[in-house]
C-alpha cells in the first residue's frame, strides 16, 4: 500500500519501522497493550496488509490489517501463528494515528487503500473491534456496527464500548 499525501506518504511497513510502530501504539493504546512481538509477528505474516505513514522520514501512523475468520477477532496481545488459507474477512487490527498525524487527511487515505486492497483478496467483508470511541470515524466508511452474540465476551476483554463492526464488499 503506498498513498501519497501532501503531509507525507503511507508506505510498506518494514522490520526496520517495527520500534516506531511499537512506540505510536504505546502513545495512542495505551487501555490496549500489545508485545512487540505481536506487530513483528502481523508484519512477518501478512506484509501487504501493513503500513506506516512517513512524515518527513520519522513514521506518525501505522496500519496492521490481513486475511481472516469472520467474527472470530484475534484477542488482544495473541500471536496468529497463521494467516488462514481460506479467509472469510479481511480484518483491520488496528490503524494508529499519533497526533501529529491527526487531520492530515492519513487516517481516510489508509481506509480507502485498506478496503481496495481487501477487495482484491477476494473476501465478501472487512471486519473490526472499534475502540475509543471510533464507530462513527468506521461508519463514514460504510461499517457497520453487527451483533455477534459469540462475540460478547471478547468485546469485553477490550472495554465495555468496544463494537465489532463490518463493512461488506461490492460485488
Amino acid at each position: 500500500m503506498r498513498v501519497e499525501l501532501a503531509k507525507g506518504v503511507w508506505r510498506p511497513m518494514t522490520g526496520a519501522d517495527l520500534q516506531a510502530v511499537c512506540a505510536i501504539a504505546d502513545r495512542v493504546h495505551v487501555s490496549y497493550p500489545e508485545d512487540d512481538a505481536v506487530f513483528a509477528e502481523r508484519q512477518r505474516l501478512y506484509p501487504a496488509g501493513c503500513a506506516v505513514f512517513d512524515s518527513e522520514g520519522v513514521p506518525a501512523a501505522y496500519a496492521v490489517t490481513h486475511p481472516w475468520r469472520y467474527a472470530e477477532p484475534p484477542a488482544l496481545n495473541v500471536m496468529l501463528g497463521e494467516i488462514p488459507v481460506h479467509s472469510s474477512t479481511y480484518y483491520i487490527h488496528d490503524i494508529a494515528m499519533a497526533p501529529e498525524a491527526r487531520g492530515s487527511g492519513a487516517g481516510s487515505a489508509i481506509v480507502e487503500a485498506v478496503i481496495a486492497h481487501a477487495g482484491e483478496t477476494g473476501v465478501p467483508n472487512l471486519s473490526l473491534v472499534a475502540v475509543n470511541n471510533s464507530v462513527p470515524f468506521w461508519s463514514r466508511f460504510g461499517f457497520e456496527v453487527v451483533a455477534e452474540p459469540a462475540l460478547a465476551e471478547k468485546l469485553l476483554t477490550y472495554d465495555a464500548d468496544a463494537r465489532f463492526m463490518v463493512r461488506k464488499i461490492a460485488a
